[in-house]
């Protein structure tokens, strides 16, 4: 079931109406209301709101959901399939009844959750999108910066383990372009991305740490090497 179905089918059973009912009270099919709620046939902004309205339901935005309600009805493993065909649908144009162009909005479920939940991409050592994971937005941020600037790492091996990161595990990046002391940070150099623990050094260098069987590093410039990110979360599975 889709997010937007999730709410349409909550708000219906609410005022104890029936499928039938709801849908001679909007003017469409039951079988079309039935593939709303079931998430098989994705609406306009204004078809959503009308169904709503017509059955006495408020139009809800980003503030009126706490994380807990977001949790017991976002299905984690089609939110971004959703997604993906809402945006899709974007791109199309339907006439109004005034024979004008109008593009198609998102659910207005969809576009609620935006403001309080954000898909997140995880990318692998070679940058490549092979996940996505949803995390609570305050106020458009993600441990303080924009959302749409943070994303996953999936670490590429053991080469960290001593500091307790495993091949597989994902931390999340958030935006920094210096080095810091003391910070996990991805870098960029000229064999490519690899995930360091840094120590700053005098004369413009730093030390690139690693960990596995044995603590290695490696002294470099910084004038041959850039900073993409500092982890700050770290996700492992048990």
């Amino acid at each position: 079931m889709s997010r937007l179905g999730n709410l349409l089918r909550l708000e219906r059973t609410r005022r104890k109406l029936s499928l039938k009912q709801v849908a001679r009270l909007v003017a469409v099919s039951e079988k079309y209301l039935a593939d709303v709620e079931a998430g098989k046939r994705i609406i306009s902004d204004r078809e959503a709101r009308r169904i709503l309205e017509k059955i006495g339901a408020d139009s809800p935005t980003g503030a009126e959901f706490s994380m807990e309600e977001i949790a017991n009805t976002v299905d984690l493993h089609t939110a971004a399939p959703i997604q993906r065909k809402v945006e899709a649908q974007k791109s199309k144009a339907s006439k109004n009844d005034d024979g004008k162009q109008e593009k198609v909005a998102g659910s207005i479920w969809l576009d609620a959750l935006s403001s309080v939940i954000r898909s997140v991409p995880i990318y692998n050592a070679a940058m490549k999108e092979i996940g996505r994971r949803l995390l609570p937005v305050e106020k458009g941020k993600i441990e303080g910066v924009s959302a749409d600037k943070v994303f996953y790492y999936q670490a590429p091996d053991n080469a960290l383990q001593g500091f307790r990161v495993k091949k597989g595990d994902l931390l999340l990046i958030i935006p920094q372009n210096m080095s810091e002391d003391g910070a996990l940070m991805l870098v960029k150099t000229a064999t490519g991305m690899t995930l360091r623990m840094v120590k700053t050094l005098p004369r413009f260098q730093v030390m690139l740490q690693a960990f596995d069987a044995s603590f290695d590093s490696e002294i470099v410039n910084l004038s041959d090497i850039s900073f993409v990110g500092k982890a700050v979360r770290l996700e492992a599975e048990l």
